[in-house]
């Protein structure tokens, strides 16, 4: 067949390692990078992820090492993903928010032949070299400083911008012989069972990347505000992704409403990104931290359902909220609610419902499907019909690191099974329910917790709400409402239940509520299993009576 036959000599696999080598020639002297009073080019950026790459190589580093970061989002953390992959390593980002033990097993698990390490975990990773050291050989440390800033306490340990100084700008860079060999391990946040390594391939950060562009649509020349954390998903590709377009990042150690009107403002932000929970900072501010918006700032929002109240209140401040939804084995967005203009002409409100579901595969996704877990049967597009969400395609993880049979289950009829239950609408849209694991099921009912979690969302007093089943000997189990109150509000128990009761369905209202902050995830998502551990500890609600 005519063209059936591809030239090898042609073939080039697909990197994120191109993005920057093209924005140095392109956008050189454009600023890449702002981290308060030090700002880089792309020109100067490129030379630096090229010399970390060269001192790499100098230290020992061979292809297929994997080296460690333990970090918040400042320039090195940026310069990591590209300085490690051109030594043909592999990044594995850990979150801030392990503890030594964790940080250790996952060192041990990873094989890490290096951790950079930020000063303000130091005495974290510490604790962990040391457990480490007790079982398998440490990885050699380096430590990032604030602005290269040297302390007499710490002059024994290698240095980041040191190292750096060690390397070349004209370091030939190692680019993967194959597009499907891994660029980075991320580790799934471990709320349900202990932490998977999820391995990414040149290819599918490569596609991931472009499609993070499309679905904000980011032009060239962006300004983008690290509002996610780079650890988690690789900053849902856009660490690579900005580099594409030659935009600026704005780095943010620590996040909070105030910090990210005050760099919108003074930067000129032009898109950000985060999980509901940074959203509820932000519509939540106060007067004094609120600013008027330079312009319209795109936003993407993934990690949970994002309540469709909160969406409308962005859309009053001026923000123009994208809702994404994925998984780390799917390099964070694997779909997008896509706008449709018809539904510019609606009320503020049903836009926002609309907004809230998550919508149909990207570009570079290939295949989205709802389907029954046992027949694998796809459900009809009734809205009504549950069903597992499952991807596949090109932007779909390698597989788990050293865990072949979690890779197998994963897959298993040849798709990947996410583990989240939902309909599929008349339009092909799809709108999550629950987990698998956080269905409630109660007199034989299936009580899906993101329904309840919205209307609670609607009362004026609430700020954050999470729903689970709370066990009882009558029904199997009951909702059981976790609510954190705004500032300066009162409710009680009653108030709530009662609320809930005038919206949903009796057996679908909460019988119990609890009033406290709610723990979550370093990417905002709350810890359902804790909340679970102490609904279950609360025992029985009733032996006896009905709803």
């Amino acid at each position: 067949m005519v063209g059936s036959v591809r030239c090898s000599a042609n073939y080039v696999p697909l990197t994120p390692i191109s993005f920057i080598e093209r924005s140095a020639w392109v956008y050189g002297e454009r600023t890449s990078i702002i981290y308060g009073s030090t700002m880089y080019t792309w020109r100067e950026t490129h030379d630096r992820c090229r010399r970390l790459a060269s001192s790499l190589v100098q230290m020992g580093v061979s292809r297929g090492d994997v080296v460690a970061a333990l970090a918040p989002n400042i320039p090195a953390m940026y310069e990591l993903h590209f300085g490690v992959p051109m030594a043909g390593a592999i990044l594995c980002t850990l979150n801030t928010r392990h503890d030594p033990n964790m940080i250790s097993n996952l060192l041990s698990h990873s094989e890490a032949k290096f951790l950079f390490v930020d000063y303000q975990f130091l005495e974290i990773a510490r604790g962990a070299l040391k457990l480490l050291s007790q079982t398998s050989k440490i990885p050699l440390l380096v430590l990032i400083l604030e602005n290269g800033e040297r302390t007499t306490s710490i002059n024994n340990i290698l240095e980041y911008e040191s190292l750096l100084k060690t390397g070349h700008t004209d370091f030939e860079i190692r680019r993967p012989s194959d597009e499907c060999d891994p660029i980075s391990l991320n580790y799934t946040s471990g709320t349900t069972s202990r932490p998977k390594g999820v391995i990414y391939s040149h290819r599918g950060a490569f596609l991931n990347s472009l499609s993070t562009i499309i679905i904000n649509e980011i032009g060239s020349m962006p300004v983008y505000l690290w509002t996610v954390p780079m650890f988690h998903c690789n900053g849902w590709c856009l660490t690579w992704g900005i580099a594409a377009q030659g935009g600026t990042n704005v780095c943010l150690r620590n996040v909070s409403a105030s910090a990210i009107f005050d760099n919108i403002s003074l930067h000129k932000v032009t898109h950000l990104g985060g999980a509901p929970t940074v959203l509820n900072m932000i519509v939540n501010a106060s007067k004094q931290e609120q600013k008027p918006l330079p312009s319209r700032v795109g936003v993407m929002t993934g990690g949970a359902p994002p309540p469709p109240q909160v969406l409308f209140k962005m859309e009053e401040l001026g923000f123009i909220v994208t809702h994404s939804y994925g998984l780390t084995e799917t390099y964070g967005p694997g779909t997008v609610c896509m706008w449709k203009p018809e539904w510019d002409s609606l009320p503020p409100e049903e836009r926002a419902r609309l907004k809230s579901r998550q919508g149909l595969n990207h570009l570079c996704m290939e295949e989205l499907d709802i389907k029954d877990p046992i027949t694998m049967n796809s459900v009809p597009p009734d809205g009504k019909t549950m069903g597992e969400v499952m991807f596949r395609g090109n932007t779909v993880m390698n597989g788990y690191f050293k865990d072949l049979n979690a890779t197998e289950e994963a897959f298993t009829g040849g798709w990947f099974r996410s583990g989240d239950l939902a309909v599929k609408h008349v339009d092909g849209y799809i709108q999550l329910k629950d987990r698998s694991k956080d269905i409630i099921i109660s007199g034989g009912e299936n009580i899906s917790t993101i329904e309840v979690e919205s209307v609670l969302f609607n009362h004026s007093k609430v700020l954050e709400a999470a729903v689970v089943g709370r066990p009882d000997d009558y029904w199997g189990e009951t909702p059981c409402a976790f609510v954190k109150l705004k500032d300066n509000c009162d409710a009680s128990a009653d108030e709530i239940i009662r609320f809930c009761r005038d919206r949903l369905p009796r057996y679908m209202s909460p019988r119990t509520v609890v009033f406290g902050d709610l723990p979550k995830t370093s990417t905002g998502k709350t810890q359902k299993y804790l909340l679970k551990e102490k609904a279950k500890a609360m025992g029985s609600l009733t032996s006896r009576s009905k709803l």
